[in-house]
């Protein structure tokens, strides 16, 4: 008493729904197998898996990527949605900041000011520890009518970026204080973040 064509229909059905699953986790697992064989990234590394999942990985399987952003959320990605990922951790970044100063500031005195600090960083244990170089005047990064905006590159060891750039910030202001670089206050106009 039971039709034969409702359950070779039902079966049919299921068949279709767990090709595509299927499908999806043969995917997810070979993308997560190039990810372990090319060392794209590892635990402990900083990466860009696509925004909003940007962070330290904590976990990486087979099938998935596990990592938490810097306000302690945990995301979980399958390995086969990663289509790009930045590792900031690999090798080395760069370190930068961008300064205002005064429209009429001395440049020169600026760059004599940031060649200091560089070498004075450079000089200090802890923090060449986080560095490959001396930190350099890169040059004008923009000009707008209330500032001169430069820009101060350091290369750093992977992952230090952030440490540093804020450690050169931290410096360039006690020293743009010592020599009377005045870095003024601005207006934030709708469109413009240097």
């Amino acid at each position: 008493g039971v039709s034969l064509a409702a359950l070779f229909a039902s079966a049919g059905v299921v068949g279709v729904a767990l090709g595509f699953g299927a499908q999806n986790l043969v995917r997810d697992v070979l993308a997560g197998w190039f990810i372990l064989v090319e060392d794209r990234y590892g635990v402990g590394d900083t990466i860009d898996a696509g925004a909003p999942a940007v962070g330290v990985v904590e976990r990486v399987t087979l099938r998935s990527t596990r990592l938490r952003d810097v306000n302690g959320t945990v995301w979980h990605v399958a390995n086969g949605e990663i289509l790009r990922v930045a590792n900031q951790s690999q090798g080395w970044t760069m370190a930068s900041a961008v300064i205002p100063v005064s429209y009429d500031a001395d440049l020169a005195e600026i760059r004599q000011v940031v060649i200091e600090v560089g070498n004075d960083m450079f000089n200090d244990p802890e923090t060449r520890q986080r560095m490959l170089g001396r930190p350099t005047f890169a040059g004008v990064e923009a000009v707008s009518g209330e500032a001169v905006y430069v820009k101060i590159l350091a290369k750093a060891r992977g992952g230090q970026q952030i440490p540093l750039t804020r450690e050169l910030r931290e410096r360039l202001k006690s020293a743009f204080d010592a020599h009377g670089v005045i870095v003024p206050v601005l207006v934030r106009q709708m469109g413009f973040n240097p």
